[in-house]
């Protein structure tokens, strides 16, 4: 099974490095990088490690759509620049698809940074996403890339394609909730502070998930850099 690793980036000089040399060491099938216009050192970084990289328009769901355009992999892994997979990952991903029973999936997450409540907040996000089965994209999504062509991709809005696809993708199937934990930067929150935080980003879900527009919404949310 060969997955293809695809990571939009967008000025993340202080991550990215972390997440390639983690990505080297599994090894990976294919990794591809796609830009959205970083004015930061990102590309010269990225391409010290040898990575396929591409540039696109600015949009996380823009550059993810771009990257899986071309990939080659029978799987397709999407994976945030500030997010480090478990070592035990592609045979993680392999396992869950060795059958036809799901479609795609996601990793438990596990936030990293010095406020205790980050392990309280990831173990939060693992239970609802397990029992809603909608993933985030800190939680590296991966789906099959015959399933990811007939969704159409990820919507291209400003905010909240990541659980617009899971919501595509639990209607056509099973949606697997792997154990192993991907590490991902929990400076969003210290930047804004955990309890301003969790308000924020549950407000902004319920109003999506109410049919407030993403244009709209995007107003109130800022990627911490």
């Amino acid at each position: 099974m060969n997955i293809s690793v695809i990571v939009p980036v967008l000025d993340e000089e202080k991550t990215i490095a972390a997440t390639l040399e983690a990505l080297t060491r599994l090894p990976p099938y294919e990794v591809i990088v796609v830009d959205g216009g970083s004015t930061d050192r990102t590309a010269e970084i990225c391409q010290q490690f040898g990575v396929k990289f591409l540039v696109s328009h600015r949009g996380r769901a823009q550059q993810m759509n771009y990257g899986a355009c071309h990939a080659s992999g029978d799987v397709l892994l999407f994976l945030h620049a500030d997010t480090r997979l478990p070592g035990s990952a592609f045979r993680d991903i392999a396992a869950a698809l060795s059958g036809p029973d799901y479609l795609g999936g996601r990793f438990d997450v596990e936030l990293e940074g010095e406020h205790w409540m980050l392990k309280v907040i990831g173990a939060m996000i693992n239970t609802r996403s397990r029992l809603s089965k909608i993933g985030t994209g800190d939680q590296a999504i991966f789906v099959r890339r015959s399933v990811f062509e007939e969704i159409g991709g990820y919507p291209e809005i400003p905010l909240m394609e990541d659980i617009a696809f899971c919501r595509a993708l639990k209607r056509m199937g099973e949606i697997a909730c792997l154990t192993s934990r991907v590490v991902t930067s929990g400076r969003r929150w210290e930047i804004d502070g955990v309890w301003r935080t969790i308000l924020k980003m549950w407000t902004l879900k319920m109003l999506f998930l109410a049919g407030v527009s993403p244009n709209r919404l995007k107003q109130y949310y800022a990627d911490a850099r």
